[in-house]
């Protein structure tokens, strides 16, 4: 079970597609330019910034529902990052959120939601009160297969981005041009907060009991929040908190 929990969190944000693709239950495929047309049609644009970028969170969050597919088209952000945010999940992991970067693009994906998705993707982000669900107006995006946006939706993150030396910290794992700030892979930022918040413990107790004691992930996050920066930008519209 140990090994089971380590991993988890400290696979975050999970593997990363170089390319577009779909989810459908448990079966993952390439997404060609030819369908991403009619697959995007009725759906909302949400934009991945951790792990609802990778097809195994997907499926983790969707295969037992009886949904449509998932495309998941991948895509360049101008002038945004993705970095550390100031919490700690329920399954260990310190996750990610959006942060602007002026100059910086930064590869994600966008998740486009049937409203079928909505309701269990609210429920994955919203439960814990770590983000909010909102919109981004006034931005650039710009996906695989041509497609450009100046909005998009999100899940913001209420602590904000970590940083713990002043700056935020960009996930090593996702790539960037011409990024900011220094990154850092999931357990080396485990480190981080560890020696921040519980500096009497070994990294493997530390994780384990951030999942197994909500008392004692919330103590973390709130030492996180004493080094927290609010996500700011004058296109966010707060739609559900």
């Amino acid at each position: 079970m140990t090994k089971e929990i380590l991993d988890l969190a400290l696979g975050y944000p999970y593997l990363l597609p170089e390319c577009s693709y779909v989810v459908d239950g448990r079966d993952v495929r390439d997404m060609s330019a030819d369908e991403a047309h009619g697959l995007r049609r009725g759906r909302t644009p949400v934009l991945a910034v951790g792990s609802n970028q990778s097809p195994e969170q997907i499926v983790r969050k969707f295969s037992h529902l009886d949904c449509p597919p998932i495309p998941c088209e991948r895509c360049e952000v101008h002038d945004f990052d993705s970095v550390y945010s100031a919490h700690v999940t329920g399954y260990g992991s310190i996750a990610s959120c959006l942060h602007p970067a002026p100059g910086t693009r930064v590869t994600l994906f966008v998740n486009w939601l049937h409203e079928d998705h909505m309701a269990r993707m609210h429920e994955t982000e919203l439960g814990n009160e770590n983000y909010c669900y909102a919109s981004l107006d006034g931005i650039r995006i710009v996906t695989e297969f041509g497609l450009e946006m100046d909005k998009v939706f999100f899940y913001c993150s209420n602590a904000g981005a970590f940083t713990p030396n002043g700056a935020p910290v960009p996930l090593l794992e996702i790539p960037a041009e011409n990024r900011q700030w220094r990154a850092l892979r999931q357990a080396d930022i485990q480190a981080e907060v560890q020696a921040l918040a519980a500096p009497d413990l070994h990294l493997e107790a530390f994780i384990t009991s951030s999942v197994s004691d909500i008392a004692q992930r919330n103590r973390r996050k709130a030492v996180m929040r004493e080094f927290a920066m609010p996500f700011s930008h004058e296109g966010l519209n707060i739609i559900d908190l």
